[in-house]
């Protein structure tokens, strides 16, 4: 009997995950009393999940919508004892009201978007653009852009992994994993069913990213390099694009086993060795609590 492949899906949060099915999405995070709160709300659908390319872009986007608003809510349980305003936030507050501090986590999540594309995209180019000014490259400007970038996102995977809250991040990263292996195995959600299950999937977003960055790679190999700040500005103009083709190859080795989307999930899966981690048997609790909500009544629903 084949193995069923799901669609769905989660992210990692503080003390907690967000499981997202075809119908509804649901976020587990453990309280400081030790109990789990669970929000639930309808799976936001898009509208071109039918056409290929595009839909990744969208896809994309709007995970990046949910996650945000998912981790907000999961800092805000997680961390109610602990979290102490500084005085400006007190201010804000007192003169604006709690969409004023809203506001300024969402600034920061900008930013934190930003900075990505600054490590990702922008570096790279700049590194490559101040070298070839000094030595000339010719044809392999292309190759050692894309090489920092790799570099780069490496070094960024494992410096923090250093970080203590960023290794519960990816303990509860290992508990989705396992959670959704378990559940695609056809067995019962459980602890111990979960628990020797791979923290390994082929359809994460660490496999995603990778993927990302190598299509990035093919996809501006053939960008014209006129100056260092106009290959920038058309880098970030066929991000959209490098996005949707990335989707397609995640969702084709999602799909297919055999010799070649082996080949093509092998990096992802072995970047993911920084990105998840063994969990403990209360991060379990919090994935399965979350996935039970999501599960369909009919398994065709949910099919990847």
């Amino acid at each position: 009997m084949a193995q069923h492949k799901t669609s769905i899906g989660g992210q990692a949060l503080i003390e907690g995950i967000m499981m997202k099915g075809p119908h509804i999405t649901a976020t587990a995070v453990r309280r400081p009393d030790g109990e789990i709160a669970i929000r639930e709300e309808a799976t936001k659908k898009n509208k071109f999940s039918k056409i290929p390319v595009v839909r990744g872009m969208f896809n994309f986007i709007e995970s990046l919508v949910t996650g945000y608003d998912c981790l907000m809510y999961s800092a805000n349980i997680a961390l109610e004892d602990e979290m102490e305003k500084t005085k400006f936030e007190i201010w804000m507050e007192e003169k604006f009201g709690r969409k004023a501090t809203d506001f300024l986590t969402m600034v920061a999540g900008v930013l934190g978007g930003m900075l990505a594309l600054v490590l990702f995209m922008v570096l790279p180019t700049v590194i490559t653009g101040f070298v070839s000014g000094i030595v000339e490259l010719g044809a392999f400007k292309a190759v050692m852009e894309g090489l920092l970038k790799l570099i780069i996102f490496f070094i960024y995977l494992w410096g923090i992994t250093y970080l203590d809250d960023v290794k519960r991040l990816f303990m509860y990263h290992g508990a989705e994993h396992k959670t959704i292996a378990c559940y695609e195995a056809g067995l019962e959600l459980t602890v111990e069913n979960i628990r020797p299950q791979s923290r390994f999937h082929p359809r994460c977003g660490t496999s995603f990213l990778f993927i990302v960055i190598i299509v990035s790679i093919i996809v501006f190999s053939f960008v014209p390099w006129s100056s260092t700040l106009a290959r920038v500005g058309l880098k970030l103009l066929f991000l959209p694009l490098v996005v949707g083709i990335a989707y397609e190859i995640l969702k084709f080795t999602g799909r297919h086993e055999n010799a070649c989307t082996k080949v093509l999930a092998a990096p992802g899966l072995f970047f993911q060795r920084f990105t998840t981690l063994e969990p403990d048997d209360d991060m379990i609790e919090v994935a399965i609590a979350a996935t039970l909500k999501v599960i369909p009544e009919s398994k065709e629903d949910d099919r990847w």
